[in-house]
């Protein structure tokens, strides 16, 4: 699964990481805006917003490339490595029953 990280802090870029490939997925993390960041996200599984240490500028470039690319987002306010394995944890196993529900 891939994953987008928009927001959260510059030092917890590599835990961001290392979080995400613990639960499997590639992850992409944005803490500043670049040019171009809507080209950037991609097409990835999941866009995770932390809200509390984002621009709105980005925030509406963020929101308005899922939109336009039907990508699920979550948002959420604290942008801790823990709020992110909550995260993480509820999504596998969203993806987890979706696959054995098809498997049926």
């Amino acid at each position: 699964m891939s994953i987008v990280i928009v927001g959260g802090h510059d030092r917890m870029v590599c835990q961001y990481k290392k979080i995400c490939r613990d639960y499997n997925c590639k992850a992409k993390v944005f803490t500043q805006m670049p040019a171009g960041m809507g080209k950037q996200i991609g097409r990835p599984d999941l866009l995770v917003l932390f809200t509390n240490t984002v621009s709105h500028k980005m925030i509406k470039c963020a929101v308005d490339e899922a939109r336009r690319s039907n990508i699920e987002m979550v948002r959420c306010h604290t942008s801790s490595g823990n709020a992110l394995s909550e995260i993480l944890e509820q999504r596998c196993k969203k993806t987890e029953l979706d696959k054995r529900e098809r498997a049926c």
